[in-house]
C-alpha cells in the first residue's frame, strides 16, 4: 500500500495523519488494518519501531462511534507508564478533530484522582493491568461497555508476572468483543495465553521474529571488564556523532553505578531511567533526552518497550541482555522512522555464550571492532567482579577459663549431692546406733 489515503480512514482522521506529516503506511499498519476492520482476533508480530501503536489505534478509532455512555469503549493494557503516556499522546494526536476522552492510568499516582476523571465519563482508557484491577475492583471502573481489548507488547506483560492481572481483567470484560495483541517477539507463553482464551486469532507478521532492522548497523567491542566499558564509553561520547545515545543495563545497580562515573565526566549531561525512580523523575529524563537537554539516557530492558523517542543516534548494550529477544527490543530504539542506526554492545569473556545466541538468533553476526588504541584496559575489577573463592569459616578462640580463681571452687562436702540410696537400716543404724526392726507380725490363730 503506497499511502494512508488508500485505507478506509474518515475525513478526521486523514487531516490528523496529514498534520503529523504521516503519508506512508508501514507494512504492519497496512496489513493490520483491513484485518482488525473486520472484527477479527488478531496477534500482530512487528519488530519494535515499525508502528505497531497506529496499526491498531487507526482501525479502532475509524470503528468507535459517539456515544454518551460514560463508560469506555476500548481498553488499551500496556506493561509501562511510560508506555501509557506515550499510547496516550498518540491518540490525542490522531483525534485532533475527533471528541474522543481519553484517560491514562498507573500506578504511583492519586488514584482517587484517576477515578474522578474516569467518573466523569471517557471512550478509551489505557492503564497498566495492576492499576486498573484497582480501579475495577474499587468500583471506579466499569468494563460492560469494552467493545475492543488491546494488550501492547504482551509478551512483556507476561515477562513481568501480569498474567493474574491479565487473566482476572478477561473474567471482567464482556464476552462479546474483538481482542487485538501486539508485539514484537510471539513467545510460548504468548501461544498459550492465546489457546485458552481467544479463539479464530488471525496472526499478522510484519516481520520474522528476531530479524533486526536493516536500517541498524550492529558492532561490537571486547573489553574485560566495567572500568574499560566506563572508558571505551566516555571515548565514544566525545565523539560528535553520539548527540543522542541510549545505554542499556540488564539491572537497576549497574544503571546506578554507571550513572555515578559518566555523572562525572559529563556532569548534567547523562540521565537515567528506572522502575526504583519516582515518577516525575522518569518522566523529566525522558523529556530531557527528547529536548536535547542531555546527551544519554541510561536505562533498563523494562523501560526499552515504553520509550519512543525520535532521531536516537545510538544504542549501547553495556551488557548483553539474558534473552535474545530483549537485544531486538534494545536496538529497536534506534534506526526508527526510515533513519539509519548504530548499535554497539560491550562483550565480556562470561558474556560470549549469551552473544553467540544473539546471533543465532537474529541470523546476522555482529562486526567486532578492535578498541581503540588510546584506550585504557584497567586492571581494576568491581565487588561483582573479583573471583568468588568462597567464605572461610573464622574459629573463634575461646579464652581459658581458671579453675583455681575464686568463681571456681569446690563444693563443700553438705553441699554435695550424690546418686547414693540410703536403706531404712542404715538410717535407723545411724540414728539409734542399733538395728530396729519391726517385729514378727503374729499369726492368726485357727
Amino acid at each position: 500500500m503506497n499511502t494512508f489515503e488508500e485505507l478506509n480512514l474518515n475525513q478526521s482522521l486523514r487531516k490528523a495523519l496529514n498534520d503529523l506529516g504521516y503519508t506512508v503506511p508501514t507494512s504492519i499498519q497496512s496489513k493490520a488494518f483491513s484485518v482488525v476492520m473486520s472484527g477479527s482476533d488478531v496477534i500482530g508480530i512487528a519488530q519494535t519501531g515499525t508502528g505497531k501503536t497506529l496499526a491498531y489505534l487507526l482501525p479502532c478509532l475509524r470503528l468507535w462511534n459517539f456515544t454518551k455512555d460514560i463508560h469506555p469503549q476500548i481498553l488499551i493494557i500496556v506493561p509501562t507508564r511510560e508506555l501509557v503516556a506515550q499510547v496516550e499522546q498518540e491518540i490525542q494526536k490522531l483525534s485532533t478533530y475527533m471528541t474522543i476522552r481519553i484517560c491514562g492510568v498507573y500506578g504511583g499516582t492519586n488514584i482517587k484522582n484517576q477515578a474522578k476523571i474516569i467518573q466523569e465519563g471517557i471512550d478509551i482508557i489505557v492503564g497498566t493491568p495492576g492499576r486498573l484491577l484497582d480501579l475495577v475492583l474499587n468500583g471506579h471502573l466499569k468494563l460492560k461497555s469494552i467493545k475492543r481489548l488491546i494488550i501492547d507488547e504482551v509478551d512483556e506483560m507476561l515477562d513481568l508476572g501480569f498474567r493474574p492481572q491479565l487473566i482476572r481483567v478477561f473474567d471482567l470484560l464482556p464476552k462479546k468483543r474483538q481482542n487485538l495483541m501486539f508485539s514484537a517477539t510471539l513467545t510460548y507463553d504468548v501461544e498459550q495465553l492465546i489457546l485458552t482464551y481467544f479463539s479464530n486469532t488471525i496472526k499478522i507478521e510484519a516481520a520474522p521474529s528476531g530479524t533486526p532492522l536493516e536500517k541498524i548497523i550492529l558492532r561490537g567491542y571486547k573489553v574485560p571488564n566495567f572500568n574499560t566499558k566506563i572508558n571505551v564509553l566516555e571515548y565514544l561520547l566525545k565523539k560528535e556523532e553520539f548527540k543522542k545515545t541510549l545505554i542499556f543495563t540488564r539491572t537497576k545497580a549497574l544503571a546506578d553505578q554507571v550513572f555515578e562515573k559518566l555523572n562525572l565526566l559529563f556532569p548534567n549531561q547523562i540521565g537515567i531511567i528506572h522502575s526504583n525512580k519516582e515518577q516525575n523523575y522518569r518522566f523529566k529524563s525522558v523529556e530531557d533526552f527528547k529536548q536535547g537537554i542531555t546527551t544519554a539516557l541510561i536505562a533498563t530492558d523494562i523501560i526499552a518497550r515504553g520509550i519512543d523517542i525520535e532521531g536516537v543516534s545510538h544504542v549501547i548494550n553495556f551488557d548483553i541482555p539474558d534473552l535474545p529477544e530483549l537485544y531486538i527490543h534494545r536496538i529497536g530504539r534506534t534506526g526508527r522512522a526510515d533513519k539509519d542506526g548504530i548499535a554497539i554492545s560491550f562483550i565480556t569473556e562470561k558474556d560470549e555464550p549469551l552473544h553467540d545466541e544473539i546471533e543465532t538468533f537474529i541470523q546476522k553476526a555482529v562486526s567486532i571492532i578492535p578498541l581503540p588504541e588510546d584506550i585504557n584496559i584497567s586492571d581494576i575489577l568491581t565487588d561483582d567482579e573479583l573471583p568468588n573463592t568462597g567464605t572461610r569459616e573464622i574459629q573463634i578462640k575461646r579464652p581459658k577459663i581458671d579453675l583455681t580463681s575464686s568463681a571456681f571452687h569446690e563444693k563443700s562436702d553438705k553441699n554435695k549431692k550424690t546418686n547414693h540410696k540410703i536403706r531404712r537400716n542404715e538410717k535407723m543404724m545411724k540414728k539409734y546406733g542399733k538395728p530396729i526392726t519391726r517385729g514378727q507380725k503374729k499369726k492368726k490363730s485357727s
